[in-house]
């Protein structure tokens, strides 16, 4: 299982949005060159986070995107869903049903009325996994971003995207 690199500039790109003032949004092509990746791909991710109700565009010469809910309110599992859809990893096939086994007619009406000791398994690990992305949310990020990057770092960072005056 991987999730697709579109996840990372997510995230990346979300946490720029978190300290911009309520009237301001920033553009795809400013995002784009900022992480060194083509803007139509980029468009694309938004796209999908826009759709998911995690950004909101503003239309205009001086649009662009913002944050739609308060970015303790978005967690790393809304934007990997929103990114890569909700659909789950594994895909149970219930090959168990192929099996020499349930040529026994008895054995057959056992096996398709019982749930995939595998196929529940697998669930039980995907949900552990969407629960430990939930716990984790923009701000989180953003502390932790504070916390290991230099002061001069995030300075620059809010510079290059117009943000003076915070952190």
């Amino acid at each position: 299982m991987q999730y697709s690199i579109g996840v990372e500039y997510a995230l990346h790109c979300l946490v720029y949005l978190i300290d911009i003032p309520s009237d301001a949004a920033i553009g795809i092509k400013e995002l784009s060159a900022f992480q060194g990746i083509s803007e139509t791909y980029l468009s694309k991710i938004f796209g999908k986070l826009t759709k998911a109700g995690i950004v909101s565009s503003i239309p205009g010469v001086k649009g662009g995107y913002k944050l739609a809910k308060l970015p303790a309110d978005i967690s790393f599992w809304d934007v990997v869903e929103a990114v890569e859809g909700a659909t789950p990893i594994f895909q149970c096939k219930n090959i168990k049903n192929n099996s020499y086994l349930c040529r026994d007619e008895e054995y057959a009406r056992c096996a398709l009325a019982s749930p995939c000791t595998i196929n529940m398994a697998m669930l039980e690990a995907e949900e552990s996994m969407r629960n430990v992305l939930r716990k984790k949310s923009l701000t989180w990020l953003n502390e932790e971003l504070d916390r290991v990057l230099t002061p001069e770092s995030r300075k620059q960072t809010r510079e290059y995207f117009g943000v003076v005056g915070n952190g």
